[in-house]
């Protein structure tokens, strides 16, 4: 038998007792149109579209296609819709269990397929990252000969995981996580319809909430979520999923935190200011709170990217890039792996020495600017490329600092009714106190004599 997760036998016997199934497989779209979310995949004459057969004909044939998203996305749920869909031959194959063996095997199917009976093959390839550089290769042929049309689904970014060659014959799709109102329209449909949970359950709105908050987006985790608690309250003869039973079912406490309203900005707040305040227990444990309430990882990560300039600037250089890492992570991987990353930058800043020097810094010249303290740019530093610049002045006498010993050239820089403001005024605090040295020979060097921040008289 082929290797195919989506056998005749299996859904004979789902028909026959749909309890043998999962509620996250009974609930499997059908079609295109009852997929949940994603909707910027699936406009008309889309790769997916064209795939299962919906103007999929004539020369420009469909195309391979990878499934980038975090888990839970809908990957396998689109390729079973494919399956469904299509009269096309339908092979998966995972690549945590498959090699280059199963892969040729399926490539000489293929080709048999099609030259004895004009049957295309459609081969769906799950986790495709964990397969080597000559396992991805031994795909090459059959891809750029369309032999096979492959569908492979990856939770990594295949720019990293995936060989070019074999990412240049494919389109890259990406899928988001879902939404609340995606997971919320999956949850009522699981509730109602006949194939999941038939209305043997109600689930009130606090229940619902918690629901959503603990699914991170992802939606076979909400419908497990679900249906083991149904399975509890049912075994408890109860007509609707209480909040107790799914605390007790899940066991994760339902956080009060509603991230539209005033919880949202108090913990996000009380991280902030406890990463400012140096206490590492008290920045994780508000992290916790806004990570199980099913907080956006990248709304964190990118407080955690102002907190870095706005709290430790130059005390640690090393700061921000960590901040600015998380981020990029955080985009790439998302949750559950996601808390990782964002621990690690949120003990890294609680730990970090302090300044908000740069914060001050840019705080002060902003108010001078908005105050009218501007001024002509001085003529030697005004732009000389253009025709007609020398006539007016522009850039003579300007010195090279490149061309002066020490790479200091001194001569005025700032409008003349800045010229003795000191913005930055560095601490001495971890690395900035290198800074501060620096800074006082070069305001020395320029001849900048103003220290109190005063405009000059």
């Amino acid at each position: 038998m082929e290797p195919d997760l989506f056998t005749a036998a299996a859904e004979e016997r789902q028909e026959k007792d749909p309890s043998s199934s999962p509620l996250a497989v009974r609930m499997r779209p059908r079609t295109l149109d009852e997929v949940v979310g994603q909707q910027h995949l699936l406009k008309p004459g889309s790769p997916l579209r064209r795939l299962v057969g919906e103007a999929g004909r004539g020369p420009a044939g469909p195309s391979s296609v990878f499934l980038w998203g975090p888990p839970g996305t809908g990957k396998t749920t689109l390729a079973y819709v494919v399956s469904k869909a299509t009269d096309k031959r339908f092979v998966e194959l995972s690549a945590i269990t498959a090699g280059v063996k199963e892969v040729r095997a399926v490539i000489e199917g293929a080709r048999r397929a099609a030259g004895g009976f004009g049957k295309e093959t459609v081969l769906f390839l799950d986790e495709i990252h964990r397969f080597s550089k000559a396992q991805q290769d031994s795909l090459l042929p059959a891809v750029e000969n369309r032999w096979v049309t492959l569908i492979a689904a990856t939770t990594e970014n295949p720019h990293f995981s995936v060989n070019s060659p074999l990412l240049s014959r494919s389109l890259l799709l990406t899928l988001e996580p879902l939404t609340d109102e995606d997971l919320r329209a999956l949850l009522r449909r699981a509730l109602a319809d006949e194939r999941g949970l038939g209305g043997a359950v109600s689930l009130p709105g606090d229940a619902e909430a918690h629901l959503l908050r603990i699914a991170g987006g992802d939606a076979r985790r909400v419908l497990t979520a679900l249906e083991a608690a149904a399975g509890a309250a049912l075994a408890k003869r109860e007509p609707e999923i209480t909040l107790e039973t799914l605390e007790e079912t899940v066991d994760r406490a339902a956080v009060a935190y509603d991230r539209d309203g005033d919880q949202h900005y108090d913990v996000a707040s009380a991280l902030i200011k406890s990463i400012r305040g140096s206490d590492v227990d008290a920045a994780l444990h508000y992290l916790a709170r806004m990570i199980e309430a099913g907080e956006d990882p990248r709304f964190i990560a990118r407080r955690l990217m102002i907190s870095a300039s706005e709290d430790i600037g130059l005390a640690d250089p090393t700061a921000l890039p960590t901040a600015v890492a998380a981020a990029q992570a955080v985009a790439m991987i998302g949750f559950p792996e996601a808390a990782l990353t964002l621990s690690h930058a949120t003990i890294a800043l609680a730990l970090a020495p302090k300044s908000n020097a740069a914060t001050l810094a840019i705080f002060a010249a902003r108010e001078d600017v908005r105050r009218g303290l501007a001024g002509p740019v001085p003529a030697h530093l005004r732009d000389g490329h253009y025709k007609g610049a020398e006539k007016l002045g522009h850039a003579q006498g300007y010195v090279y600092p490149h061309d002066v010993p020490g790479g200091i050239a001194a001569q005025e820089y700032a409008p003349e009714a800045v010229r003795d403001r000191r913005y930055y005024e560095p601490t001495r605090y971890g690395a900035e106190a290198r800074y501060a040295d620096v800074a006082d020979r070069v305001r020395e060097r320029l001849g900048r004599t103003g220290r109190d921040g005063s405009a000059p008289a």
